[in-house]
């Protein structure tokens, strides 16, 4: 019987077991080092805040995977040797496979600062993260202030959960403007603006020195580069961005760039080995995508596709159009399509804000064509399947506002703002004229 080994129990390698067993009879082995169980990352957060347990976050009762015929296995592994076709633990176990599939995830970005190993510096990526952050930062009076580095999804997470503690934030910023690398200006300075509203001190444009440890190995403080600020902190959150996890992988003969390198097809330079989800690197990227994409859904699609492959129904990848969703404290965001911080030469932008200042709306399209080309959406929810179809029927921009309601998907008597929108819209075409 044909060994699948999956190094890695998050949605992508999950997804990947759960199709293969769907379609075969094939011997399935899961690894872990992190957990027992497959849980969902991106709800940690609300552990922390006391919305949910940790059991809560696990989308499948543990007898699932023995009923399915999933094995588990717990533990670290540290080299593949594909030319004996087996894996070598930490513990000195070894494992052997016919084919195997490296879902390994992420791991965040460390810079090099001096004092980025003391005790209460942390990511928030895994479900050990958290422990650590339950150990340094249970209240106010045990954390008296928490210092986070970096501005991204997973920085604002973390912003949210110690204020959501009374634990006072300051949050560092190395861009001039809040996540100005991904969004346009209207939005990151209204994010901006939302994030000092919740009393969370945000410093733009400056970068950590180092953090200063205290006579017990643990923090005391950080140093800013560009004023020589001492701020005084319990906990340091590193949320600067991730990167593959692939370190274990160097001199396993398996192409790797800053990931694992894969084809259309999800296969590695090696036979029999594919890589999946945020490890793995595209050798072309797929449209406007980057070649390594640390995104929930596109891991999940990835499982799905090289389950197919392995199971005899060769698939190329293909993740279609672009889009995502996240939370900016209590502002929900989405994106569909393409719209970019910074425009192409080809892309014009439509801006609408609402007074409130905590909605507004950025749609993105094609100067010469009028073809609509994507949008991001905050405080107002749209629906994923009205743009898709927007978006594959080449739609112009004028329809799509005149058809904005269609889209909507706010509950029912929450307050309508498409009109509005669409008089901005018409305003803005009759000046530009």
């Amino acid at each position: 019987m044909e060994h699948i080994a999956i190094i890695g129990n998050g949605i992508s390698g999950v997804t990947a077991a759960r199709h293969i067993r769907k379609m075969s009879d094939k011997k399935i082995t899961l690894i872990s080092g992190e957990t027992d169980y497959f849980f969902s990352r991106t709800a940690l957060m609300y552990i922390y805040m006391g919305h949910m347990k940790f059991e809560h976050t696990q989308p499948y009762e543990n007898w699932f995977w023995e009923k399915n015929r999933i094995e588990l296995k717990k533990g670290y592994v540290s080299k593949v040797d594909h030319e004996k076709s087996q894996l070598i633990f930490e513990n000195g176990e070894n494992l052997q496979y016919d084919k195997l599939i490296i879902a390994t995830g992420s791991k965040p970005n460390k810079f090099g600062w001096p004092g980025q190993d003391l005790d209460g510096v942390m990511g928030m990526y895994h479900k050990q993260d958290l422990e650590n952050l339950e150990k340094y930062a249970p209240n106010k009076t045990v954390c008296k202030r928490a210092v986070i580095v970096g501005g991204g999804l997973i920085g604002i997470e973390l912003a949210e959960m110690l204020h959501s503690r009374g634990i006072p934030v300051t949050f560092l910023v190395r861009e001039d403007s809040f996540w100005n690398g991904v969004l346009p200006a209207g939005e990151s300075g209204m994010i901006n603006r939302h994030i000092k509203n919740h009393h969370i001190d945000l410093r733009l444009g400056v970068n950590l020195k180092e953090i200063k440890a205290d006579d017990h190995g643990k923090v005391k403080s950080i140093v800013i580069q560009e004023t020589g600020e001492e701020i005084e902190c319990n906990v340091v959150g590193l949320t600067a961005g991730v990167s593959p996890n692939v370190d274990f992988l160097k001199d396993s003969g398996i192409e790797i760039g800053r990931g694992v390198k894969v084809n259309r097809f999800l296969e590695t330079s090696i036979p029999n080995v594919y890589a999946i989800g945020d490890c793995a690197e595209q050798h072309e990227a797929i449209g406007n995508r980057r070649p390594i994409e640390a995104v929930w859904y596109t891991g999940r699609m990835m499982g799905e596709t090289v389950a197919q492959t392995i199971c005899g129904n060769k698939l190329e990848y293909k993740p279609g159009y672009w889009f995502n969703s996240a939370k900016f404290l209590d502002i929900e965001y989405q994106t569909y399509g393409w719209v970019f911080g910074r425009p192409k030469e080809y892309e014009a932008q439509f801006h609408w804000i609402h007074e409130s200042d905590t909605k507004c709306v950025t749609v993105s399209y094609h100067k010469e064509t009028r073809e609509f080309l994507g949008i991001n959406t905050f405080g107002i929810r749209m629906r994923h399947e009205v743009f898709d179809r927007w978006l594959t029927e080449k739609r112009d921009v004028d329809y799509v506002m005149e058809h904005l309601p269609e889209a909507n998907f706010d509950p029912e008597f929450y307050k309508h703002f498409e009109k509005d929108i669409l008089n901005a819209f018409q305003k803005q075409q009759t000046v530009n004229a």
